[in-house]
């Protein structure tokens, strides 16, 4: 029986939600047995109070401070401890526990995940940002502090799967695979009037709004090989990525002798999570079953660099090193929320990151330092101002 005390950051979140699920069914098969420590959620005070009331942690937190109240109300008489704010979700995040899984979405999640990195608990990253921001100083206090920091993206799950984590000089190349989102086979004319509403509809995967733009413009894919090169410590010349509408091989490794393992399954992120919840075990839940027979056929594709420019920009961010990783994550991030609230075209995009990469410029983040967190998230505010006043310049132009 896999036994855990859990916190997780992100609880009302897609993530947050499917980890919840997974325990509830572990319990309910008696394969499972989980303490709460803590539950963190945003604005949702609702979804929040009936985690909390089942699964009764030490503390339930909302990181909107003017929510507190109503939170404290909704937990009445459970003997659940409310707080709210940044501060109270870091808290949260430094608490004690076997596993925790990082699941807020953006760079909000850095600082929590950072804090959870010090604890010596298992961390299961759902959050790109953290690694992309701080990848190399992440893994780093990860190790110190005597945890291990496995990864929840279906991506990187699949490569730590079939990785040769004891022989890694046995790899010659690692394959991400992307679903090529809902504009693959679109006219690339017809992308400059994409709308929030379609960008959002990915034909696969059932995601948030932001990380559903990132999937339409691949910047996600971007994200993931720089991801992949710190996971995995292997340089962007050997990160290839392929186009794979049906989202069933999640991604493969290639190993010095020819031979290729990839990991598979229909696309649901409940799978990369009970992989990380019960490792090194495996975790039996209602999971969707393969049906090759019933599929037919797997496709692949090299991905366009002209429709996708995001990617062949991250590539380029992680060549460069330093602090352009951080710059591209950060201009990506506020140019998707721009193009989500309409103040952006959807192929401005791209344009936003690339000039954004072009006018900052910043030193790189000292892995060994514990003051990385701050560093990298200086970096990050500079370019967020940068890519703001670049899309303020855009609109006043149009």
């Amino acid at each position: 029986m896999i036994r855990r005390r859990v916190t997780v950051l992100g609880a009302t979140g897609s993530v947050g939600c499917s980890t919840l699920d997974l325990m509830d069914q572990a319990e309910t098969a008696g394969t499972g047995a989980f303490e709460v420590e803590a539950l963190t959620g945003g604005a949702n005070i609702a979804r929040l109070a009936e985690q909390a009331r089942r699964w009764k942690p030490r503390l339930a937190v909302t990181a909107d401070p003017a929510r507190l109240d109503e939170l404290r109300a909704a937990l009445a008489g459970t003997g659940v401890e409310a707080a709210a704010g940044d501060q109270a979700v870091i808290e949260a995040a430094a608490r004690p526990a076997d596993w925790i899984m990082a699941a807020i979405v953006g760079a909000a999640g850095l600082r929590s995940a950072w804090a959870a990195a010090a604890t010596g608990a298992t961390l299961a990253l759902a959050n790109k940002e953290s690694l992309v921001c701080c990848g190399p100083a992440l893994i780093e206090r990860v190790k110190r502090s005597g945890g291990r920091l496995l990864p929840v993206d279906s991506e990187h799950s699949a490569i730590h799967q079939v990785f040769p984590h004891a022989a890694p000089e046995q790899v010659a190349r690692l394959v991400l695979t992307a679903s090529g989102g809902p504009f693959r086979n679109s006219p690339i004319a017809a992308l400059k009037s994409i709308t929030p509403e379609q960008a959002v509809a990915h034909p696969n995967w059932s995601m948030g709004a932001k990380i559903s733009v990132d999937s339409a413009t691949m910047a996600n894919k971007g994200l993931e090989t720089i991801e992949a090169a710190y996971l995995f410590d292997m340089p962007a010349e050997r990160i290839g990525v392929v186009v794979h509408p049906e989202s069933i091989v999640h991604s493969l490794v290639e190993y010095v002798d020819g031979s290729t393992l990839a990991q598979m399954g229909p696309p649901d992120m409940k799978t990369p999570i009970a992989y990380a919840l019960a490792w090194p075990d495996r975790l039996a839940w209602n999971a969707p079953r393969l049906d090759l027979a019933a599929l037919g056929r797997l496709t692949f594709e090299a991905p366009d660099d002209e429709r996708f420019p995001a990617l062949k920009l991250a590539r380029q961010a992680l060549q460069a090193g330093g602090a352009a990783p951080i710059v591209f994550n950060a201009a990506n991030e506020v140019a998707a929320l721009a193009f989500l609230d309409r103040r952006l075209g959807f192929l401005n995009i791209a344009a936003v990151v690339a000039d954004t990469l072009s006018r900052v410029t910043a030193s790189g983040v000292d892995s060994g330092s514990d003051s990385a967190c701050d560093a990298a998230l200086a970096v990050d505010a500079q370019a967020r101002r940068m890519a703001e006043s670049i899309i303020r310049g855009i609109a006043a132009a149009a």
